[in-house]
C-alpha cells in the first residue's frame, strides 16, 4: 500500500461552534491536526478576554487527549491598545467580518473608515497580531470577493507592518493580489480546490456543497490550484469547515457551510497526488502556516494510506462533504 506521512498538520481556519455541537465536532479535528485557528463568530461573538479564555477551556475539554492546540481569535472591534496588550498572549489573530456577510456576522464592520480603525490596526501592527479578514462585499454574490480587493489594498498600504490574512480565497483576483503587497497572505480550503459553482447548483442543488464565499468559475479554481499545489510561501491550508445540523442544511434557507474536518487530509492527498505534487503537501498543510504565524505546534505524525475509504453519511447529525462516497486515501494512524 502506498503511504504518505504528514507532520503537525494545521487547519488555519476552523469553525467549532459551541455546546453539544462543539463536543461532537472538536474531537474530529483534534484527532488528525496538531492545531487550528478557531473562528470567533459564535451567536454571541467572542469579544472579551473572559469569553475567549472560557471558550478555549471548553474546546480543550472537548478533546482532552489529542495533543491539539486551539489558536484563539477575537471578533474584530475597534479595540484600544491597553486591551490588546492585555489579551495578546491569549490570541493568535483577530478576525474581521464585514457586517452581515456570513453566519453570525451582524456585529461586524459596516464601514472601513481608516481614521476610525487606525488606533486598533496600528496597535495590532506593533504587537504582531495578524488580522484575518472574510473578504467579501454585499454585492452580486459571484463578484463579492473581487469587489473586496480595493479594501485589501487600502489596508495593506496604510498598515504595511500589519500581517493581513485573506481568508478562504476563491478567485483569480485574490490570487493576483497576493504578491502585490508583502504583508498579504491567504488561506485556501479543500472544497474550493475541488468545486465550481456548477457542482453546487449546475444540476440539482447540493446543499452540503453550499458555502460562503460561494464556489466560483473554472478559471478561479485553476488559479487556486496553481498556488496551492506549488505550496506558494504565502498560502496555507484553512478548511473553513463549518458544521450545521442536517435540518439546517436540507431546508429552505439552506445554511452556508461545508463540513470537511474529518476528511480534509484524505481529500488533500487525493488532489496533490492527482497532480503529482504530494511532496508539496507538507508545506501547504503545515510548514507555511508555522512560518507565517510564528507558531510551534504540538508534534503529531499522521500516516495516510492509499486505500478506499467510504465517507460516513453523517457525524453526529452533521453531513460531511461527499457523504457516502469513496475516497482513495484513508488515515491509517496518528502518533
Amino acid at each position: 500500500m502506498k503511504k504518505h506521512i504528514l507532520l503537525m498538520p494545521l487547519d488555519m481556519h476552523l469553525h467549532l461552534r459551541d455546546g453539544v455541537m462543539l463536543e461532537n465536532i472538536a474531537p474530529l479535528t483534534a484527532y488528525s491536526f496538531s492545531g487550528a485557528v478557531i473562528m470567533p463568530n459564535l451567536i454571541s461573538p467572542i469579544t472579551t478576554k473572559e469569553d475567549l479564555v472560557a471558550y478555549k477551556e471548553r474546546i480543550v475539554a472537548a478533546a482532552p487527549n489529542d495533543y491539539f492546540e486551539p489558536y484563539m481569535t477575537l471578533f474584530y472591534q475597534n479595540y484600544d491598545k491597553n486591551f490588546l496588550v492585555d489579551v495578546a498572549e491569549e490570541i493568535t489573530a483577530i478576525k474581521l467580518y464585514p457586517a452581515g456577510i456570513t453566519t453570525n456576522s451582524d456585529d461586524g464592520v459596516s464601514s472601513f473608515d481608516i481614521k476610525e480603525m487606525r488606533p486598533t490596526l496600528e496597535a495590532m501592527s506593533q504587537l504582531g497580531i495578524p488580522l484575518c479578514i472574510h473578504g467579501e462585499t454585499d454585492g452580486f454574490v459571484m463578484d463579492r470577493e473581487a469587489e473586496f480587493m480595493p479594501i485589501y489594498e487600502l489596508l495593506a498600504k496604510n498598515f504595511p507592518d500589519l500581517k493581513i490574512i485573506m481568508e478562504h480565497i476563491t478567485t483569480k483576483a485574490a490570487v493576483d493580489m497576493l504578491d502585490k503587497y508583502d504583508n498579504l497572505y491567504a488561506t485556501i480550503t479543500v472544497h474550493h480546490l475541488l468545486l465550481t459553482l456548477d457542482d453546487v447548483v449546475g444540476g440539482m442543488m447540493q446543499p452540503h456543497l453550499f458555502c460562503k464565499p460561494i464556489a466560483k468559475r473554472p478559471e478561479d479554481l485553476d488559479a487556486l490550484l496553481s498556488i496551492a499545489l506549488e505550496a506558494h510561501p504565502k498560502v496555507m491550508f484553512g478548511s473553513d469547515s463549518a458544521p450545521h445540523p442536517c435540518n439546517k442544511k436540507e431546508s429552505c434557507g439552506c445554511a452556508a457551510g461545508v463540513f470537511t474536518a474529518p476528511i480534509a487530509l484524505q481529500l488533500l492527498c487525493e488532489i496533490f497526488e492527482q497532480f503529482d505534487k504530494l511532496d508539496n503537501l507538507q508545506t501547504f498543510v503545515s510548514d507555511n502556516a508555522q512560518g507565517i504565524y510564528g507558531i510551534c505546534p504540538e508534534f503529531k505524525e499522521v500516516v495516510l494510506e492509499k486505500r478506499p475509504f467510504v465517507v460516513p453519511d453523517a457525524y453526529s447529525n452533521v453531513v460531511p462533504m461527499y457523504a457516502g462516497e469513496t475516497l482513495s486515501w484513508a488515515i491509517e494512524s496518528v502518533d
